[in-house]
């Protein structure tokens, strides 16, 4: 497809790529750069992102996306599920540049799940499959999508006491939940203690980046089978808070 010059890369990019120890194949890019247009013409229809820069939007969208590469590449993940995938962020930046992985977006909002239809059909995206339904009846025990990925990622979904309920029972027993996080991170580890106990898990890193800190939990046995809750119960009433405990 014949890519627009709305989504120019900056000078500054491809450095601060080189510098998480990514490499990009052929092409990569151009994908992303068309993954950006679509998404900041589509954005102007009804809200994706508050960014309206491109130049803004590669690094805080991209490069922020990203820099979950060296971790799952490290894991050697064949399944990765991106919960409250939005814009399609994480999600349809590492599914360009890293083909050979599965990844599930589960995405709500009817409209937006269209839209990552779209750019996956766009784009040529065979290793993306898009969802429309809330987290909590997919991951449940009878919900079809329990236990089954290597990793599940997640950004601008919520505090990780709530997050950690809508994403933990995805992942397989040793599998990895990563969380794209800002400056409120370790006050959100310290929120999250009682629910990662209550989960089967715990965090293995905290790694700051140049646009956030990347937590790293590992599933350290199966998930309850009470979790997660109705939805929006994580959201009402997260775990550890109020009298749920």
């Amino acid at each position: 497809m014949e890519v627009s010059s709305i989504s120019e890369v900056p000078e500054n990019f491809e450095q601060l790529v080189a510098d998480l120890g990514i490499e990009f194949d052929e092409g990569d890019l151009q994908q992303l750069g068309a993954f950006l247009d679509m998404l900041l013409e589509t954005n102007k229809q009804f809200n994706l992102t508050g960014i309206k820069s491109a130049d803004e939007a590669w690094i805080r969208h991209i490069l922020d996306s990203i820099s979950l590469m060296p971790i799952l590449a490290k894991e050697n993940v064949e399944h990765v599920v991106d919960v409250g995938s939005g814009g399609g962020l994480p999600g349809i930046p590492l599914a360009i540049t890293m083909p050979n992985v599965t990844f599930t977006l589960v995405e709500t909002t009817q409209k937006k799940a269209m839209f990552l239809s779209h750019v996956s059909e766009e784009l040529g995206l065979e290793n993306v499959t898009v969802i429309s339904e809330r987290a909590e009846n997919l991951a449940t025990k009878n919900g079809g999508f329990r236990d089954i990925a290597d990793a599940v990622i997640a950004r601008a979904v919520g505090p990780l006491n709530v997050l950690l309920e809508l994403t933990v029972p995805f992942a397989k027993v040793n599998g990895i939940v990563l969380a794209i996080k800002g400056e409120r991170a370790p006050i959100e580890v310290e929120d999250a203690k009682k629910a990662l106990h209550v989960l089967k898990s715990e965090i293995i890193s905290s790694d700051r980046t140049t646009t956030g800190t990347i937590l790293t939990i590992r599933k350290l046995e199966p998930t309850p089978n009470k979790y997660p809750r109705l939805a929006g119960e994580p959201k009402r009433l997260p775990i550890g808070k109020g009298q749920l405990r």
